[in-house]
């Protein structure tokens, strides 16, 4: 399958997969001049070629978050390089694609853009609610998050040496967000990462020794309470949280009459799945708590498209691993690269691209409420739209026969 940032026909001889789909082939008839006809025709050859026409895109799917009314597209349009990597016409050129597409969710953060800077932070706001001015508010989902405890964020708040999850924060980071994205509501709020000790951004394995005194549960929800009721904040969820998180805000939501969460957004791809898997997949299940999943990083940080293969690659050099050191560091420092290349080769020989096999595999997972991607191009997006909409859904059982086979043998390769 080709990807929609190059539109070429290929003839199925000169590409490395011989397979066609039936619903991409087209036969073309057509008359040869004389000297050519009479040269095939002596030859025994036909004068009909078959060629791959672009593929067929599928509608875009809609799902429900969790128990509440929000009705989110498939893909969810992340928003963290706007300030950063992208100047506010590239963002809006982007979010109008996005938008005229299907993409009816975006989610944004009060720290964005990434990375984390005092001379940056808001801007990603800002571009968004520049936007949204012109656009129907109702017809788009707009999640941002709050963020959690930090000794290193301070500066986003007025008065604060330590950011906590308190009423307080809670607050004043409502208000700020939605000053910035022009807007009177937010429609669905997420606590980007918790107020207590947690193991994040690639560190696996949770540390005893690093607990500390935490804001009761019962306390976020007050403070999340009193702004649903003030009419600014529709619905909560969480980011980067734990089994035993999902459990005590729902426990303490049923117990005091309290909002309860309907989202959490954590890392999922082909080299992150355990994390969710192992029980949060229990935990989230629409019998159980139902709480729905919005994943990001579906793509690795762009590590599963291959770029960062070849760090001496264009794409590699402008990619944000290389960008910017340090930053997710755990794809470049592990043995991800050695799953991914696996991944890649298994990819080729299902005639998929390295992206529609991944954006793919998390786009049939039964759990899966929406899926975050990031751009900070239009072909970029295109490519990562294209990727869930012409790709074979669901995958064929052949290709996850073969996704699990990398899996058994590699589990989550970026634990360092």
């Amino acid at each position: 399958m080709t990807s929609s940032t190059s539109p070429t026909i290929a003839h199925p001889l000169l590409t490395n997969n011989n397979r066609i789909s039936s619903l991409h082939a087209s036969t073309c008839y057509f008359k040869l001049p004389c000297p050519l006809r009479n040269f095939f025709n002596k030859n025994n050859f036909s004068s009909t070629i078959t060629a791959m026409a672009p593929p067929q895109r599928s509608a875009m799917q809609y799902n429900q978050v969790g128990d509440s009314d929000l009705t989110v597209s498939e893909i969810t349009f992340g928003t963290m390089t706007f300030g950063e990597q992208n100047s506010e016409k590239e963002a809006h050129e982007i979010l109008s694609y996005a938008f005229e597409n299907g993409i009816n969710t975006l989610d944004t953060a009060e720290v964005y853009p990434i990375p984390m800077k005092k001379e940056t932070q808001g801007l990603t706001d800002i571009y968004i609610g520049n936007w949204l001015k012109s656009q129907p508010r109702h017809q788009i989902i707009l999640a941002t998050k709050v963020s959690g405890y930090s000794e290193r964020s301070s500066y986003i708040r007025d008065n604060a040496e330590v950011v906590r999850v308190d009423a307080a924060n809670i607050k004043e980071s409502v208000e700020k967000s939605l000053k910035r994205l022009k807007t009177d509501y937010i429609d669905l709020l997420q606590i980007h990462w918790p107020d207590r000790y947690v193991a994040l951004f690639g560190e696996f394995f949770y540390d005893p020794s690093k607990w500390r005194q935490s804001v009761p549960f019962i306390e976020q929800l007050r403070a999340f309470q009193e702004l649903i009721d003030e009419g600014k904040v529709r619905y909560i969820g969480v980011s980067n949280e734990t089994s035993y998180g999902v459990m005590e805000f729902v426990h303490a939501a049923k117990a005091e009459g309290l909002p309860k969460i309907v989202s959490i957004q954590n890392s999922y791809s082909l080299l992150v799945r355990c994390k969710f898997e192992v029980d949060l997949v229990e935990v989230c299940h629409p019998k159980n708590c139902n709480v729905g999943l919005l994943c990001y990083s579906p793509l690795a940080g762009g590590s599963l498209s291959g770029k960062y293969l070849d760090l001496e690659s264009e794409a590699a050099k402008r990619g944000r691993l290389q960008l910017f050191p340090g930053y997710m560091e755990r794809y470049n420092k592990s043995i991800a690269k050695e799953a991914t290349a696996q991944y890649i080769e298994m990819a080729k020989k299902h005639g998929l691209s390295p992206v529609e096999l991944a954006l793919g595999f998390v786009r049939d997972r039964p759990f899966m409420t929406s899926t975050i991607i990031g751009a900070t191009s239009l072909e970029q997006l295109k490519e990562d739209i294209d990727a869930f909409l012409t790709t074979e859904r669901p995958l064929p059982p052949d290709v996850m026969t073969d996704i699990e086979t990398i899996f058994k043998r590699y589990k989550d390769p970026t634990i360092l």
